[in-house]
C-alpha cells in the first residue's frame, strides 16, 4: 500500500503477525503438560516465521506470516511408569517445550504488539488532524 496511509498498513501488518505469533504461544503452553505414548509423536511447538511484505518504491509494505513451523515430533522420553501411556519400560513422550522460552517469546510478542498498536494510533491521530487543518 501506498500513499497517505501506509503508515497505517505497516503497523496494522504488524499487529496481525504479532497476534499470530501470540497464539502460536498459546498453543504451545497449553500443550505444554501433553503425554503421548512413546509410539506416537509427541506436540510439537509451533514458531510462526514473518517476511517482509512486497516492497512499493524500495519501501516495505509491511509484514506478514510467511509460514509456521514445527518443532521436534521425538519431543522427551520420560520416565513415568504409573501414567497410563506408559510403555513396557515405564516411559512416555512429552512435547519439548520449554515454559521460560515460552514465556519470554509471550513478553517480547506482546510487546511489539504494543508498540504496533501505539504506532498505528499516533498515525491515526496525526491524519485526523491533517484532515481539520484541511477543513
Amino acid at each position: 500500500m501506498s500513499g497517505p496511509f501506509h503508515s497505517l498498513s505497516i503497523a496494522g501488518s504488524g499487529m496481525n503477525v504479532y497476534q499470530t505469533w501470540v497464539n502460536a504461544i498459546s498453543d504451545n503452553v497449553a500443550n505444554i503438560n501433553n503425554v503421548s505414548p512413546t509410539t506416537e509423536p509427541a506436540y510439537q511447538e509451533r514458531f510462526v516465521i514473518a517476511q517482509a511484505a512486497g516492497t512499493q518504491s524500495g519501501r516495505p509494505d509491511g509484514v506478514r506470516v510467511a509460514r509456521a513451523e514445527f518443532g521436534n515430533a521425538a519431543g522427551r522420553l520420560v520416565h513415568n511408569p504409573d501414567h497410563p501411556y506408559a510403555d513396557e519400560e515405564g516411559f512416555v513422550r512429552v512435547p519439548d517445550v520449554d515454559l521460560t522460552d515460552q514465556m519470554t517469546n509471550l513478553m517480547i510478542a506482546q510487546r511489539a504488539y504494543q508498540a504496533n498498536v501505539t504506532t498505528f494510533r499516533t498515525a491515526r491521530e496525526a491524519y485526523q488532524r491533517a484532515l481539520e487543518i484541511g477543513r
